[in-house]
């Protein structure tokens, strides 16, 4: 095998058999996870343990984001979601209406992630209107993290499963 056929064989666009993609979902559903609203987990778990400036620190950070994600809304919201939603719709149009691989695989991973992006400002809407303190702040943080994981957990199933019967319809010769 020469060297050109290894480098486009690793930056191949069929993206259901290239680990680059899979790469993609891994980092992309672990930052999910790990930023809830923007605020690290790490915080959460610190201040749950410690208390006192920790939890300090994660209720400034957690209204803080809120705050901002629903400033951002206010102003430029209606754009926002609507180049979202046609960049969303083309991708599934030219994966799912004309077959091509790479945007079928970028739809499964970006409609999912961008469920768990809108239930996070869901969120920080209920932050925004009535901002919750200790205890209550870092429940209503978990319970958002096992969500999103969740519905990670169930978007790469899916994903995989679809990838893995594209993957053997493909005639052997094609791949």
């Amino acid at each position: 095998m020469d060297f050109y056929s290894t480098v486009f064989s690793t930056i191949d666009l069929r993206s259901f058999s290239n680990i680059w993609f899979w790469i993609a979902i891994a980092i992309g559903w672990s930052n999910m996870t790990h930023f809830i609203i923007g605020v690290p987990f790490d915080m959460v778990q610190r201040a749950r343990r410690r208390g006192g400036q920790a939890m300090a620190d994660l209720e400034l950070m957690a209204h803080l984001q809120a705050r901002r994600r629903m400033q951002i809304m206010s102003s430029a919201g209606v754009w926002l979601v609507g180049f979202w939603a046609a960049v969303l719709t083309g991708l599934g149009v030219l994966g799912f209406g004309y077959g091509a691989e790479l945007a079928q695989a970028v739809t499964m991973l970006m409609v999912p992630m961008t469920i768990a992006a809108l239930l996070g400002m869901g969120l920080a809407a209920k932050l925004a209107r009535n901002p919750l303190t200790g205890k209550a702040l870092t429940r209503k943080l978990v319970l958002h993290r096992v969500l999103i994981q969740a519905i990670g957990l169930l978007a790469i199933l899916i994903t995989t499963m679809y990838g893995t019967v594209y993957n053997l319809s493909i005639p052997l010769m094609d791949r």
